[in-house]
């Protein structure tokens, strides 16, 4: 008896639209399978009227969704910060209502990966909570993590970058669970700063460690940036961002106590600061010292490439080709300051070569798994 080979290779490869529906979205079916190829008459065409269709996520209707969550008995999806803060922690619920909005999150997340029709939407949520991660369980992040799930992961997924990017520094959930809430001149905390470069923007990839901030080399690709950033930077960057705080009842502050967003300029160290090879004066305007980090990395090109060579590794292939990282890189660095920029970027990933011959290189985690199955 013959043996047979074992792997990808021994495979009947699926169709171009079953391949191309199961890496942009939770899985094919029929449905999505007849839409697709109703798009037009070649692959390629097909696939740039897909991923056009998809990207201009808020024309197309979900009501159906939104009908089920609402019939399902899900009760917290649409509150306010506010009302998450009052009803969630202020009223010192017992803990499965104290936890419910992040419990809702959670199954709404899977509810939506099933049914919702904007399939490349609810896909980059989950990409972008995986990079800007929060535990949905964390005792003082989860009441308000809706909020977080809502205004800041769902209404940026397919934006712009630097706007999520102080959209997440000054979220409820994100100041608790990385302690920027409490980082104050006369206690600074860096645990934002390391993760805001680490994790959110450069990557270790580009940590250069304890070397001297005057020494670090400029980037390739734009000699006005340094390389990488420092151990230094992060301590700056943990300066710049003194004072940006939550309103929730500081025994100096009793009277603010609604888990929004405060910026106590008692609190911020305002004296001169060197960030990534750029002096940032003292005293400046609220909220100024931050705001220019952020701007000064979402600007940055190895910043660019670190966010695009994660967009290429999540839905092209674990080792993402180098010349694609380049060209979506340039794109993304290039539209910095444009509100349609992550859908810019992504869409050059998408209607790429590397994509469009894909196969077989992604594994399904256990939540994609469990979606696809249920699509199915």
């Amino acid at each position: 008896t013959a043996v047979m080979p074992r792997g990808r290779d021994s495979m009947a490869k699926p169709s171009f639209a079953v391949r191309v529906l199961n890496n942009l979205s939770y899985g094919v079916t029929p449905t999505t399978l007849a839409a697709f190829n109703a798009l037009g008459s070649t692959d390629q065409q097909r696939l740039a009227n897909y991923v056009d269709w998809q990207l201009d996520w808020t024309n197309i209707s979900d009501t159906a969704v939104e009908q089920r969550l609402t019939a399902a008995g899900y009760t917290t999806l649409n509150k306010t910060l506010q009302q998450l803060w009052a009803e969630h922690i202020v009223a010192d619920p017992e803990y499965d209502i104290r936890m419910r909005p992040a419990w809702e999150v959670q199954r709404s997340a899977l509810v939506r990966a099933v049914h919702s029709k904007r399939q490349l939407h609810e896909v980059m949520v989950g990409f972008w909570h995986n990079h800007f991660n929060v535990t949905v369980s964390e005792f003082d992040a989860g009441p308000v993590f809706m909020h977080y799930h809502r205004d800041v992961m769902r209404a940026n997924a397919l934006g712009n970058f630097r706007t999520m990017l102080e959209a997440v520094a000054q979220s409820t959930s994100m100041m608790y669970f990385l302690d920027n809430s409490s980082n104050t001149r006369s206690g600074p905390n860096e645990n934002f700063a390391r993760e805001l470069l680490e994790l959110h923007t450069f990557g270790a990839e580009n940590y250069l460690g304890f070397m001297d901030p005057f020494q670090v080399p400029p980037c390739p690709e734009d000699p006005t940036y340094p390389i990488g950033y420092t151990d230094v930077d992060v301590y700056e960057t943990a300066s710049a961002f003194t004072g940006w705080s939550v309103k929730d009842g500081h025994w100096q502050y009793p009277t603010e106590d609604d888990g929004t967003f405060v910026y106590r300029q008692a609190w911020h160290d305002a004296g001169p600061k060197f960030v990534l090879g750029k002096f940032l004066n003292p005293e400046q305007a609220a909220l100024k010292d931050g705001r220019d980090i952020l701007d000064r990395l979402a600007s940055h090109p190895r910043v660019a490439k670190f966010i695009c060579r994660k967009l290429i590794r999540r839905f092209v292939s674990d080792r993402p080709d180098p010349a694609l990282v380049d060209s979506a890189a340039a794109i993304f660095r290039a539209n910095w300051q444009q509100p349609n920029q992550i859908a810019l970027t992504l869409r050059h990933i998408l209607l790429s070569n590397a994509f469009i011959n894909s196969w077989g290189q992604k594994n399904r985690r256990p939540f994609e798994l469990v979606a696809a199955a249920l699509r199915a």
